[in-house]
């Protein structure tokens, strides 16, 4: 079924529409550039790709979203992946590589390994910083987590003692896996860590791979009970023992790039039906690097996961024609306290917009939602020669179905899934 849906502001018609409705729309005060986003207690937290710091969005009326806080990040520094429990907000710290010169041409950043050239950035924060958000729309800072690099890139924190990060560290060649201990939060403090052998250079370790070809690092790990689930984008995907959290050991390792084009992105564990969605990130324009995938697993037998099935890729107009990255991103994570489905996927297709798939019959998924919103109506994106194409970027679905979804350029949508 397709339908047009009706709008209530300039910008916010969809180009297509199906099975979703248009709740609400912010330019999140002016800074409509947003990545990562989690609600809490009414509010939505909001990372930033360009304007380098978290806005605060009241969202308690998710027909009329406003901003009410803006946490700036130091200088050089990105806050673009952040996590919401406990009253408390997790927010990375890494220098903003899209900023840098060395990384203007997309290649440079998704096409290879960037440890050598980050850690010439400079002039930026690493680590983790935590806020209290006892009181949603005033957080209040509390600790910082340095580390020695160019910083964090997503976290894993759901409640509890334990957070896990991606990290640049100096001596690696990439993004890693660090487990963070978070008992007292105001003194959040690493544990442990794990890598793909051959990413330590300064130990001693050399790559198995080209590093001017593939992408070996973490984008980052999802936990479930003792085990997490990690996609380290060209090195595909790993899923590790972390019941002793200070040394993560390897269950199995899967790599489908070659023949695959690699960017291995999202992981969305399903406990309870062993099985296992992966994003497979589209990172190059009009498919460049291949067209990408979302693949099932079965993980009946941990130590051998078996690729079952993909989700149907978005065919109702000619997504690779349109422009800029057209494929998987951001899975919506099955959060406690969010909606939590073992038989309806939440995923983010970049130009393609946000899609539903029922995965009910795990070898014959199919999509029952879809809403592409319209083209931006201008560019926060500040690398030069960017399409003004949409590029919706991640997705967080509360208890009642209701969808946030963000773009680099073009704001929060606040949508709400209608069911078939």
């Amino acid at each position: 079924m397709t339908s047009a849906t009706s709008a209530t502001s300039a910008g916010t018609e969809p180009d297509f529409a199906s099975n979703i409705s248009f709740l609400g729309h912010t330019d999140q005060g002016g800074r409509a550039d947003g990545v990562q986003v989690m609600v809490h207690r009414g509010h939505a937290y909001v990372g930033h790709m360009f304007s380098n710091g978290v806005t605060v969005l009241d969202v308690r009326d998710p027909r009329a979203p406003k901003p009410v806080a803006f946490l700036p990040a130091p200088p050089g520094t990105w806050s673009i992946h952040l996590q919401t429990a406990d009253d408390l907000l997790l927010v990375i710290n890494a220098a903003n590589l899209f900023a840098a010169q060395s990384f203007a041409d997309e290649s440079a950043y998704y096409g290879r390994s960037v440890g050598a050239a980050a850690a010439r950035s400079g002039g930026h924060s690493a680590g983790m910083r935590v806020y209290d958000i006892s009181e949603p729309a005033e957080p209040r800072e509390i600790a910082f987590m340095p580390v020695e690099g160019v910083g964090l890139h997503r976290l894993w924190y759901v409640g509890g003692r334990w957070a896990y990060a991606s990290a640049l560290l100096d001596g690696f060649t990439d993004y890693i896996l660090l487990t963070i201990d978070m008992s007292d939060p105001a003194r959040p403090q690493p544990v442990g860590r794990w890598w793909l052998p051959g990413m330590h250079t300064a130990g001693g370790e050399e790559p198995g791979w080209d590093t001017e070809r593939w992408r070996y690092g973490l984008h980052h790990a999802v936990v479930a009970g003792d085990t997490a689930y990690g996609c380290w984008r060209d090195g595909g995907l790993t899923l590790l023992d972390v019941s002793d959290r200070a040394a993560p050991a390897l269950i199995a390792h899967r790599n489908w790039a070659p023949p695959f084009g690699g960017g291995t992105h999202s992981a969305l564990p399903l406990p309870d039906r062993e099985l296992l969605v992966v994003a497979d990130e589209g990172i190059a324009d009009n498919c460049a690097d291949g067209l990408k995938h979302t693949w099932i697993f079965d993980i009946r037998q941990p130590d051998n996961p078996v690729s079952i099935a993909t989700l149907p890729t978005p065919d109702e107009t000619d997504y690779v024609a349109k422009g800029s990255h057209f494929g998987p991103h951001n899975l919506h994570e099955n959060r406690p306290g969010s909606f939590v489905s073992s038989d309806l996927v939440f995923a983010t297709y970049q130009n393609a917009g946000v899609r539903v798939f029922d995965i009910g019959d795990a070898f014959r998924p199919r999509q029952t939602g879809a809403w592409v919103p319209p083209p931006p109506q201008r560019m926060y994106d500040v690398r030069p020669g960017r399409p003004q194409v949409v590029q919706s970027c991640d997705v967080f679905v509360d208890p009642e179905g209701v969808m946030y979804m963000t773009d680099y350029n073009a704001g929060l949508y606040i949508l709400q899934y209608d069911g078939e």
